[in-house]
């Protein structure tokens, strides 16, 4: 292994990022996933990509891929979770907020991950803490290292809630409706009056909240190994933001979904005003 993990996982992400970058505002063929779903060929490229670096490096690792699905053994250790272009909505609408996310799921937690815009040229990066426990902890308390890299570039990153900016995820799907629906957020006026409502619409939103860039992030889901937010949860827990579940648990636990702020209040008064959704006992 010459090459560390983490660099491998921020190599990989350049590699996608380089794609998603080349084959913007072209002409792209679409394929139809479901009937709200679909991946373009910058999706299947990216991936591609990324896959030839992750197995020349690591041939024996397992890796599940957006666009390709699970490959390698059932039974592998370490399992590489990639997603080559969150925000293909916006992405096949020429726009540019998408992110390429790539983490390494070692045992029960992630232990590299990198996030990289394809347009800014950044990519957010951790890793580094070794073991099976993953990064950082759920109070984002783990001591892991968490930087940007720009033109080579590494500085730490630093969350900060001075924005007020929360991100709220409203794409499906809601396993929490008809009891919590995060759009519900957006009319609340204690929301109004603390903070300002963003939909970016990809994980690199996430991502921002570890930068400084967004106060908090709000979705509804089932994200265990989930290969759009296991890079951004990564990332958030190593520079120490606050990570957990919409009811406060950790992740991937109880009612599930994600709230990751910035710092210990901004969190508990967004865990507030989902408590007000939520049934009692949840």
């Amino acid at each position: 292994m010459s090459i560390t993990d983490e660099e491998l996982a921020l190599t990989a992400a350049q590699a996608g990022a380089a794609v998603v970058r080349a084959m913007y505002g072209g002409p792209l063929t679409r394929f139809e996933k479901s009937a709200d779903d679909f991946a373009t060929a910058a999706d299947i490229e990216a991936e591609r990509a990324i896959l030839d670096v992750i197995r020349t490096a690591r041939p024996d690792d397992a890796v599940t891929g957006e666009e390709s699905g699970r490959t390698g053994r059932d039974d592998a250790e370490r399992v590489w979770l990639v997603d080559p272009l969150c925000g293909t909505l916006n992405y096949a609408a020429r726009g540019m907020l998408v992110a390429v996310n790539v983490a390494l799921r070692t045992g029960s937690g992630v232990t590299a991950a990198a996030c990289a815009d394809p347009f800014s040229g950044e990519v957010f990066w951790t890793g580094g803490t070794g073991g099976t426990g993953g990064i950082g902890q759920t109070d984002g308390t783990g001591g892991a290292r968490a930087y940007v890299r720009r033109d080579g570039v590494d500085e730490p990153l630093a969350p900060s809630a001075g924005s007020r900016l929360v991100d709220v995820n409203l794409d499906p799907p809601f396993p929490n409706a008809p009891g919590f629906r995060a759009v519900r957020l957006l009319a609340e006026p204690g929301f109004a009056e603390r903070f300002r409502p963003r939909v970016v619409s990809t994980t690199l939103a996430v991502t921002w909240v570890a930068a400084g860039r967004r106060a908090a992030y709000v979705t509804d889901g089932q994200l265990e190994d989930s290969v759009h937010f296991a890079a951004g949860m990564a990332l958030c827990r190593a520079a120490g933001c606050v990570v957990t579940g919409i009811d406060g648990r950790p992740p991937h636990t109880g009612a599930g979904g994600l709230v990751v702020a910035a710092d210990r209040e901004t969190h508990a008064a967004l865990l507030e005003l989902i408590g007000e959704q939520l049934p009692s006992g949840r």
